[in-house]
């Protein structure tokens, strides 16, 4: 009676695992896994213990489907963590670009401020000794004046960013008007010889004051030697742009 039984049961299990192999086509994944489960359970239960062991066998065999489909989650989890590791690593590489070049970033700032110090205590350099004399009532331009003019031209060239800013002056013989004239004619003659030397005209600044910036108060041989003079003062661009305005 009993193997009738357990002969009814295997074959009552074989018809379900058909019946759940037909559903499968149209069932989800994780109902798929718990029939497979089941059926499968219920077979291996009627053969070891009956009737009884077909409903134990049949738990246990939806719990080992479950578990079936729990793996397949876990193992898909895995995957998306090792694609959001990978991703990860690239943010961190390309943050530790960008430190890099933040890095590189601040360095050539401080280059540049070290770069444009230097550049204005060479322009105060400069600047204290392009003072040009002339002779008593004479704008004309001596030899060695020329050369000066002519070194000065050159490093206009080479350097677009800086500009000229000239004043011409006089000494205190003569009156006031003949003075005012002879500086504006002294600094003239240094604005045209520059120009010739092929100095844009646009970098020039030019002003005369005649007697009324001497450089000592006594007035004297020597003093009226360098009060007859046209300073030149070499300035950024952007600071006569920043002037003229």
């Amino acid at each position: 009676m009993n193997k009738k039984i357990i002969a009814l049961l295997v074959m009552s299990s074989l018809t379900v695992s058909n019946a759940s192999f037909a559903t499968e086509q149209t069932d989800e994944r994780e109902h798929n896994e718990e029939l497979v489960g089941l059926t499968s359970g219920i077979v291996l239960g009627a053969v070891v213990g009956g009737p009884v062991g077909a409903i134990i066998g049949a738990f246990t065999g939806a719990l080992l489907g479950k578990s079936v489909g729990d793996d397949s989650e876990i193992d898909s989890q895995q995957a998306k963590l090792v694609e959001k590791d990978s991703q990860l690593i690239a943010l961190n590489d390309d943050n530790q670009s960008l430190q890099v070049i933040a890095s590189q970033y601040d360095e050539a700032q401080q280059q540049l401020a070290q770069l444009k110090l230097a550049q204005e205590q060479k322009l105060t350099e400069l600047a204290m000794g392009l003072n040009i004399q002339f002779k008593t009532g004479s704008s004309e331009l001596a030899p060695h004046i020329q050369r000066q003019l002519d070194d000065l031209a050159y490093a206009m060239s080479i350097s677009p960013e800086l500009n000229l800013d000239m004043t011409g002056y006089a000494d205190r013989r003569g009156d006031s008007t003949y003075n005012q004239a002879l500086s504006e004619q002294r600094v003239a003659e240094v604005k045209s010889y520059l120009v010739a030397q092929g100095v844009d005209e646009n970098r020039l600044a030019f002003k005369a004051y005649g007697a009324s910036a001497p450089l000592a108060k006594d007035q004297s041989f020597e003093n009226d030697f360098f009060d007859r003079r046209v300073n030149i003062k070499l300035i950024p661009r952007e600071s006569a742009l920043a002037a003229n305005q």
